[in-house]
């Protein structure tokens, strides 16, 4: 079986405002992965700008078919 991280995060912009997510999911390869790559990974793969702190809670590994198809370098 597949590894997912399971998580909560909360966004804060430079220029204001904030994003916020509840039992968000992603797809890993490994057993385990740090806070900063998981939330340089969202700022990255959601293309956000202006991003100042992100916070990572409740994370969680779990088991279950990864959902994104991998893409082919």
């Amino acid at each position: 079986m597949d590894k997912r991280v399971q998580f909560d995060f909360e966004i804060e912009f430079t220029n204001g405002g904030g994003l916020q997510g509840q039992d968000f999911r992603l797809d890993i390869d490994e057993d385990t992965i740090s806070d900063e790559d998981l939330a340089d990974y969202i700022v990255e793969d959601m293309r956000l700008l202006m991003v100042g702190t992100v916070k990572i809670l409740n994370k969680k590994i779990i088991h279950e078919k990864h959902k994104r198809m991998k893409s082919e370098e």
